[in-house]
């Protein structure tokens, strides 16, 4: 029997007060995370504006204490990891893990709310640093620099960072529980959609490696303010120790960050190409190896550390061999919109852009992980450029795309595709120009994390300058489109794009528990290609 409106329930809550509660509805909590989120992307990508500001000339002006300077680009990094791209993941998976699954909510809500909540402390903490002195040791902060001065704003830095790691595990638990335990009975795991596969692969790397970069910054706690001397080589601690930990968390975290990136596109991709999906098996395996493979590379970070010759070579293939199965979802993506009804939707256009700009960062990978090329250009702004590539173009990208295409459902409104279209040039022109040029700049040697730098290098960071501020501003159009559509822009129906998942079978927005009635699945998530079928005919409970 098909779902009928009078079986849906359709009372969405509409007191806009409640995303400032103790709220347990996963949706809520879905939001809270993605526009708090976003407001600190914007302080990041401000603080981003000031590091090119002071590049945009050879000789420290713009920060003439260069400590401060440091802190600008250390919380910098900081925001952009902890509370921008982890947080906005997680409010994605927390509105869509339910509604992908047939579940009313997560398994545990209140934990699920808690986690939330120890985003704004972690905040105010990291921006409260900049009135005792910012941490200035980078967002790595390698021992002994981070044990030598700016004591307090690094000892907040590191209470910050453990605060913003609890939360994380936190929700990687219930993300587990809740894709194991309730889904609906006629979801296997092969009728999952990738989305969900992406966030288990996901929440499993949160889980197993975010407790070890806790337990480093806990003993570096220990070092700065009770001056032990587990890594301090003063004491004769060991620093190099300090870094198997945190890169045994931050090489995984960057799959952390990419991974739900890769589960989005690959819900976009098939609804705007009117296909199905091309190799799903392959795609759910493929992240799960990523996931297993995550944690064997992370030593590739310490080619330079006194990293041992043998060892040195085993990180080099494992980190190569990592791209196999990323290569194995490129593949299956070119394929899935290869001859397909292409629909150049502002979502369709931010996963297109994805494809080529992650395309870049990831052969920018390979070459890293090759022992001689990473010795040549470590600490240079080629790894700035390979960085952004991965980050910027396989998260930020991915984000933009899953906006555009839930917000329908999030907000019960569409927005203007007009105004996503030029959002997508500003956004895809400036990203280009802005870090491109870094892979010259860092081949010729400029070392990153410095404001002084030699006059020859002028002509390319004004250009990444230039590239830099278009970028700031491609976030004006989206934010005024937002704001707009969200208030009044045109209701939109139940499924806007006749997709084929769940969450778009229950009206924009949802109601409170979801569905009155739970859908029994008859077909998979990407049966597209019914020529004359209504998607939701073939939903049915």
């Amino acid at each position: 029997m098909q779902l009928t409106q009078d079986q849906i329930k359709q009372d969405p809550p509409q007191d806009w007060r409640r995303y400032f509660t103790f709220c347990t509805d996963h949706k809520v909590i879905g939001v809270q995370y993605m526009v708090t989120s976003f407001t600190l992307y914007l302080v990041g990508g401000f603080l981003a504006m000031l590091i090119r500001a002071e590049l945009w000339t050879p000789d420290p002006d713009f920060f003439p204490d260069s400590q401060v300077y440091n802190g600008v680009f250390t919380v910098h990094a900081t925001i952009m990891i902890f509370l921008w791209l982890i947080p906005m993941l997680a409010g994605f998976a927390n509105f869509l893990i339910p509604l992908m699954i047939g579940a009313r909510d997560m398994a545990f809500p209140r934990l699920n709310a808690l986690a939330f909540w120890l985003i704004p402390p972690g905040a105010i903490l990291l921006l409260s640093s900049f009135f005792v002195g910012a941490p200035a040791a980078g967002w790595t902060s390698y021992p002994p620099l981070s044990l030598m001065d700016g004591t307090a704003g690094q000892a907040i830095w590191l209470a910050s960072v453990i605060l913003l790691g609890t939360s994380s595990i936190m929700g990687a638990l219930n993300f587990i529980t809740t894709i194991w335990e309730m889904r609906i009975p006629s979801m296997d795991i092969w009728r999952m959609p990738l989305f969900i596969w992406a966030m288990f692969a996901t929440s499993i790397i949160t889980l197993l490696a975010t407790p070890v970069l806790t337990g480093a910054l806990v003993l570096l706690t220990f070092d700065l303010l009770a001056k032990t001397t587990f890594f301090n080589p003063i004491g004769g601690g060991d620093p190099v120790i300090y870094q198997h930990m945190f890169w045994f968390y931050s090489h995984p975290a960057v799959y952390i960050m990419v991974l739900p990136g890769f589960g989005m596109i690959s819900e976009i991709l098939p609804v705007f190409s009117r296909k199905p999906i091309f190799g799903y098996r392959a795609i759910a395996v493929s992240s799960m190896t990523i996931a297993i493979l995550g944690f064997i590379v992370w030593a590739h970070h310490m080619f330079t550390s006194g990293t041992p010759e043998w060892l040195r070579i085993f990180f080099m293939i494992t980190s190569m061999i990592i791209a196999v199965p990323t290569g194995i979802k490129v593949f299956s993506w070119v394929a899935t919109i290869w001859g397909g009804k292409l629909r150049f939707t502002s979502a369709m256009l931010f996963a297109l852009g994805f494809l080529s700009v992650f395309l870049v960062g990831g052969l920018s990978g390979i070459m890293l992980a090759s022992v001689p090329f990473d010795i040549h250009v470590h600490d240079t702004y080629f790894v700035v450029a390979h960085l952004h590539y991965v980050l910027f173009g396989g998260s930020v990208f991915a984000v933009y795309a899953g906006i555009y295409y839930w917000f329908p459902k999030i907000t019960g409104r569409m927005l203007n595709e007009t105004w996503g279209k030029i959002h997508f040039v500003l956004t895809f022109v400036g990203f280009n120009l802005c870090f491109f040029p870094m892979h010259r700049l860092g081949l010729m040697g400029m070392p990153r994390r410095v404001a002084a730098y030699d006059a020859s290098f002028t002509d390319l960071n004004v250009l990444i300058g230039i590239g830099g501020f278009l970028l700031g501003v491609s976030t004006l159009p989206f934010l005024a489109n937002a704001v707009y559509s969200w208030i009044g822009g045109p209701k939109a129906p139940a499924n806007p794009w006749e997709a084929l998942t769940l969450e778009w079978t229950t009206p924009s927005p949802p109601p409170v528990e979801n569905w009155d009635v739970l859908p029994v699945l008859t077909v998979g998530p990407y049966d597209y290609g019914h020529e004359g079928r209504d998607p939701q005919e073939i939903i049915r409970s």
